[in-house]
């Protein structure tokens, strides 16, 4: 299978993401509006209910006032279903108190910007 989307090179720091829709645990954001007058710390986690995607995630909720004060929004990026982030999001709550949120579970995503690459289908 072809796909028609376009790619875009590794993205570097400072460099401009290119704009997009997601689906997340809060709700649908474009990310020219989510980063509007903001600076945005991007990151990527392979997979849900794993204990050090835990403990980053986690880690980051904790600082969320700190990366607030420095006008900074974290935006995570992840193959997971809205589902399971809904699931993980959940039992992390209950488990620990701790709240996060999982801004994108867009797996094209993460092709696009070139954090994991898919063989093309047969």
């Amino acid at each position: 299978m072809e796909t028609t989307e376009q790619m875009y090179p590794m993205p570097r720091i400072g460099d401009m993401a290119p704009d997009f829709t997601a689906v997340t645990t809060t709700g649908k954001i474009k990310f020219s509006e989510f980063a509007k007058d903001k600076w945005i710390v991007m990151f990527s986690h392979p997979a849900d209910f794993t204990p050090v995607c835990t403990t980053e995630m986690s880690g980051f909720a904790e600082r969320h006032d700190e990366f607030t004060a420095m006008n900074t929004e974290l935006l995570g990026l992840s193959i997971d279903s809205i589902h399971s982030h809904l699931a993980w999001v959940n039992n992390v709550r209950e488990k620990t108190g701790v709240y996060f949120s999982i801004p994108d579970h867009c797996r094209h995503r993460h092709a696009r910007f070139k954090i994991i690459r898919y063989a093309s289908a047969q």
